[in-house]
This record gives C-alpha cells, structure tokens and sequence, in this order.
C-alpha cells in the first residue's frame, strides 16, 4: 500500500488517499476515477509529500529535530528556572499555601509554586484566587 496526498486544483484542498500501488493511481487517474471528495473534481493530481518514516516511541529523535518543539522546550525551562529562582516551593500543599496566602493566614512577600489537582485549580479559581497550570518538564530531561 501506498499514501499519497492528493491536492484538488479546483477548491485548493488537500487529502490523503491510499492505493495498492504508484501503477494503481496512474490507472484510477487515467479513467477519471479520481475525485475531489470535497468539491467532487475531477481537476485532482499527487502533490508533494515527505516520506511516512516509522518512529519508534521510545525514540525521541524526531521530536528533538522539531524547530518549534525546540523553542517552546527552551522558554519552558527558561520559565522553570525564573520560577524555581523567585518562588517557594511547596509541593503538593499548594492549594493550602495558596489559599493561606490569599486570606492573609500567612504572610509570603514571594509567590509559591507545587502541584494540584484539576479540582483544586477550579475550587481556587472559584475563591477569587489567582492561580495558573504550566507544563513542568523533569530535570533529567535534556
């Protein structure tokens, strides 16, 4: 079997489509078999497309290849570092500390950070309590 991606030169779509061969398609777009499933041309070809490489999942190399993913793993640590330098940390009493904070039981001049459940970040939210969920990435992670 073989994908290829079909793109309608009518509505200026794309799609994928598989075929049992490159011999197949030639055959379906000679007898005008081939259609645009969404405008229902005929005034469809192959366009450009990379190869379907298989990923193992415990290979991270495509992701690390990934521009974007690249830059937005950078700002995360770079906003993990501003927080670890400027918060406290309290674990999993976050809701607690934050909730302390708020109705003045503690006095904190620094801002904290731990974890919570989803509930807990609702009931905060529900108290008037400001409150955000960031991705965390593990320090052992390159």
């Amino acid at each position: 079997m073989i994908k290829y991606k079909i793109l309608c030169h009518d509505c200026n779509r794309s799609f994928d489509s598989w075929f049992s061969s490159s011999k197949e398609y030639e055959k379906l777009k000679n007898k005008n078999f081939l259609n645009c499933h969404i405008c229902n041309s005929l005034n469809v070809q192959k366009d450009l497309m990379s190869p379907n490489l298989a990923v193992n999942k415990n290979d991270t190399i495509f992701y690390e290849q990934n521009s974007k993913y690249k830059k937005v793993k950078k700002k995360l640590i770079e906003y993990q570092k501003f927080i670890k330098n400027n918060f406290d940390y309290v674990g999993k009493n976050f809701a607690h500390e934050a909730r302390a904070i708020h109705y003045k039981e503690k006095k904190n001049l620094k801002g904290i950070y731990g974890t919570a459940t989803l509930e807990d970040f609702k009931e905060l939210k529900e108290e008037g309590i400001d409150s955000k969920i960031i991705p965390w990435l593990k320090d052992n992670t390159n």
